[in-house]
């Protein structure tokens, strides 16, 4: 049951009675009142209006009769199942269009499905968040004595959010950074967002790798940039393909994405000796470094820099939960001023309390805790994935290193065989896998990616005996 307070308006003070309830009945055959909602008493709505009471009650009458609400006494008047059942939103008929460029970006959510074996990629497993630490954290920020001003805060982020995500990267990623170099933004995506906002113009020339993150390939198109697909091989993106026109190279060193792959040490040093001979920024998306299960940790690209031509982004998606909305970008000095304008005109700033509680769920050691136990949980389910892949398919896919992250990639050896139709197979199988040819730009590849972060340990062996037989439909 939920009272709504009606808005009705009157023009003029003639067919009073009849205006209220077409109003009324509008509002019901539309669904803006829906079943159960209640109507305002015959009295408040006409003291509203400034109208006898009898004019109300009349159009309450006639709305009665026809069996689109009911009075219970004593307790109100309330929109009925039966009246509500006929209701349709009236089509818009609006002239106005998005700009074309936004047509060709509609999302498409045609592999997007509940399925029972869910290998969805870059998502993490919310039944290990930590929701009762979360929730006490969350109630601490919301006393009365820690509400603060309730006002707009600094565009940056808050200061103690911030000074822990400084501490946390330079200690679990040798990032070079204090509170003023971070920017705490609603997610990667955004981090993203302000930085092509403050670097780049409609025809900037950005080199992507290719395959690459199709997300930031949008936004980036979206912004009106002219984009350079370069290749990735077993040591990451091919430099000596850069077009010397780049003002901004987009990377994913310690983990590329979709392929897995790590750039080499000699790739880095000769991506940051390039930009700094072409005057042109680095934006290095480090965006799920904190799960690596095999070989040393390796040095992000914003610990080499020297010249000041990295922008890290990190997020807390993959991490905690993709729905907090928390990322954050380490900019050059010379840069924070522009990244916090940016933010401002954007939307100001990302829910205080949010930023509070995650600040100091970061510095009572429950984040580097909370983990710890994903990467232990997340490598087991890994290592099936690999193993379960080896023994069933090993004749069939090309299975891509994976000593990180959140998912794997394979090939199809036989390259006859069509993503198209795989999907296809895989859905009726309720298998949800991530396809790889939306990743490229240049020759893609028929294969696809398996994330590890929804799927349950234990369906993990039957879920890749289904893509075993989905194989052998193709």
């Amino acid at each position: 049951m939920l009272f709504m307070d009606v808005h009705v308006t009157l023009e003029g003070r003639s067919r009073l009675s009849a205006e209220v309830y077409e109003q009324l009945r509008a509002a019901i055959l539309d669904g803006r009142l829906r079943p159960g909602d209640s109507v305002p008493a015959t009295r408040d709505l006409a003291q509203q209006l400034d109208v006898s009471r009898n004019t109300v009650t009349n159009a309450y009458q006639r709305l009665m009769a026809e069996g689109f609400i009911a009075g219970h006494a004593g307790a109100g008047t309330f929109v009925t199942s039966e009246g509500a059942r006929t209701s349709r939103r009236a089509p818009s008929r609006s002239a106005l269009r998005p700009r074309a460029i936004w047509n060709a970006l509609v999302p498409s959510d045609a592999d997007a499905f509940d399925a029972e074996y869910d290998f969805q990629v870059g998502v993490p497993d919310v039944r290990l968040f930590p929701w009762d630490e979360w929730r006490r954290q969350l109630a601490r920020q919301l006393r009365p004595a820690r509400r603060g001003t309730g006002g707009y805060m600094d565009p940056a982020g808050n200061t103690k959010l911030r000074e822990a995500i400084a501490r946390h990267v330079g200690i679990s990623r040798s990032v070079h950074a204090d509170a003023e170099n971070v920017v705490v933004t609603s997610g990667a995506q955004q981090a993203i967002d302000l930085i092509a906002r403050l670097l780049i113009e409609p025809g900037t020339c950005i080199a992507m790798e290719d395959p690459g993150y199709h997300q930031a390939r949008r936004l980036f198109h979206s912004l009106g940039a002219r984009i350079v697909p370069v290749p990735v091989d077993h040591d990451g993106l091919d430099v000596s393909a850069l077009p010397s026109e780049a003002r901004l190279v987009y990377v994913t060193p310690s983990h590329q994405h979709p392929l897995g792959v790590a750039m080499s040490l000699s790739r880095r040093m000769a991506l940051l000796a390039w930009a700094e001979k072409h005057g042109a920024a680095i934006l290095e998306d480090d965006y799920d470094s904190e799960f690596r299960y095999d070989g040393r940790p390796l040095e992000p690209l914003q610990s080499l820099d020297r010249s000041g031509r990295v922008l890290y982004v990190g997020s807390f998606s993959k991490t905690l939960l993709p729905t907090l909305r928390i990322g954050f970008v380490i900019a050059p000095e010379s840069l924070t001023a522009g990244l916090r304008a940016a933010k401002l005109v954007t939307d100001w700033h990302c829910p205080f309390e949010t930023q509070a509680a995650l600040a100091q769920f970061i510095d009572d050691g429950l984040f580097a805790r909370h983990v710890r136990r994903l990467r232990r949980v997340y490598q087991e389910r890994r290592d099936r994935i690999t193993t379960a892949l080896d023994k069933r398919l090993r004749d069939e896919l090309e299975l891509l290193p994976a000593s990180a992250g959140l998912h794997m990639s394979v090939f199809f050896r036989d390259q006859r065989r069509t993503t198209e139709a795989f999907m296809r197979h895989a859905r009726a199988a309720s298998l949800s896998v991530q396809r790889l040819d939306m990743y490229y730009q240049l020759k893609p590849r028929a294969g696809v990616a398996l994330g590890w972060g929804m799927i349950p340990t234990n369906k993990i062996e039957e879920g890749i005996r289904r893509f075993e037989a989905v194989m052998k439909r193709l």
